[in-house]
């Protein structure tokens, strides 16, 4: 684990550990302050290593799951294996379940990269870009397509925000996919319910969630009013998945590009936020979080530094 500094943030990056964060602490007042599920030593796991208890990870080179164990693309069945003995479906690509190369380091900045193939499907270069500057952790995420033939791709980030108590959410959608409330695989996209419109500030429903919302401005705030602490969430995407387990101490807000189970939704893969990527071709988004005051008045959160 290696720790990023800023004035008002710290971070821990694990490359090892499927390139993902072990904590983002707010730097205040001489306190440091978790945001984010922290996994700290000497809790860090031993080999082999469980991804889902990192504070975030990267998605590539797709979000969430997959179902029917696959997709055509263009004629050609892909078949994509479960990759954990507790989820029915294929979830969250490889890049989470990998170790990434460190190829550049300072105090402030982070640059890994990571090459991965699964036979009879997905071959892809990633990079993962974190830069930490005063108040702002800034992540940029790519792939390269590295296979013989044409793919859809996706990208996103899945964090785990501490509830301390009394979190609230602003992140304005248009829609939802809804699933059935056994599975997390949609059945029909509708208008954001009013218990669920997040446009203005609000406390999270009681209720378990798991929803992807769409029509996202790619612009959000999460408040913990108790700490008097705000992050603002900025991402060049147009999709957030919401998932808050009953009694956990966390919820997740993970800004991705695609649906659940896109490539399977009505229109395809395309239609639904996946990008059409040929062999060589290269896909990239960008998200950044900045810590403040609650009582300071929210700016425009640029994506670049």
């Amino acid at each position: 684990m290696i720790e990023l500094n800023g004035t008002a943030l710290a971070a821990g990056i694990c490359p090892s550990f499927g390139g993902g964060m072990a904590y983002l602490d707010a730097c205040m007042a001489g306190s440091r302050i978790p945001l984010l599920r922290p996994l700290r030593p000497p809790t860090m796991p031993a080999t082999p290593f469980e991804p889902n208890r990192l504070a975030c990870y990267p998605l590539v080179p797709w979000s969430n799951r997959i179902d029917h164990g696959g997709f055509e693309m263009e004629g050609v069945r892909i078949a994509l294996p479960r990759n954990r003995d507790d989820d029915a479906w294929p979830i969250h690509g490889t890049g989470w379940q990998r170790a990434w190369r460190i190829e550049r380091q300072t105090t402030e900045d982070m640059l890994l990269a990571l090459e991965d193939a699964t036979p009879g499907a997905y071959a892809y270069e990633a990079q993962q870009r974190y830069t930490l500057r005063g108040d702002t952790l800034r992540v940029a995420l790519a792939v390269r397509n590295t296979g013989g033939a044409a793919l859809p791709f996706g990208l996103g980030l899945h964090p785990f925000f501490l509830h301390h108590g009394d979190v609230r959410l602003r992140a304005a959608a248009t829609q939802v996919w809804l699933n059935d409330g056994h599975s997390p695989i949609p059945t029909e996209r509708a208008a954001v319910p009013p218990a669920w419109d997040f446009r203005d500030s609000r406390e999270l429903p009681p209720a378990e969630l798991n929803h992807c919302f769409v029509g996202w401005d790619g612009d959000g705030t999460i408040e913990w009013p108790g700490l008097g602490l705000a992050l603002d969430i900025a991402a060049d995407v147009d999709a957030f998945i919401l998932y808050t387990p009953a009694a956990a101490g966390f919820f997740c807000f993970e800004p991705v590009d695609h649906a659940i189970d896109a490539v399977h939704r009505p229109g395809g893969a395309f239609a639904n936020g996946m990008t059409r990527l040929a062999p060589g071709e290269r896909l990239a988004r960008h998200f950044a979080f900045r810590v403040r005051p609650l009582a300071a008045a929210a700016t425009p959160l640029p994506l670049m530094p």
